[in-house]
């Protein structure tokens, strides 16, 4: 599966388009592992050097920028992806839904 389509990337506001401390912002694309339980939520993108804005859901969650290379990088184990694209994702969330869900104990 494509980590990003051009649909997205068609619709993600660039980097600093968006307020980013605005709970209204859209999550236009989530990433998430299954090997981990680590989720990346992003609100933005710069397509040129293929780096995110979101919220990453880790141990310690937070605010920050995070790159679609480093994501595609990451194996399981040979040949197996361990970040994927939730492609049920609706990109109509706000990051405070995901922020509030994530202080509840909750996963999206």
């Amino acid at each position: 599966m494509k980590m990003m389509t051009k649909e997205i990337e068609k619709r993600i506001p660039d980097l600093g388009e968006s307020e980013k401390d605005s709970h209204e912002a859209r999550v236009h694309v989530k990433f998430f592992s299954p090997w981990t339980g680590w989720s990346w939520y992003a609100t933005e993108y710069d397509p040129r050097e293929r780096r995110f804005y979101g919220f990453v859901e880790g141990d310690f969650p937070e605010f920050g920028y995070f790159s679609l290379d480093e994501l595609e990088s990451v194996d399981a184990m040979p040949g197996v992806p361990a970040v994927e694209r939730d492609k049920y994702w609706d990109w109509k969330t706000t990051i405070g839904d995901v922020v509030e869900a994530v202080e509840r104990g909750e996963h999206l």
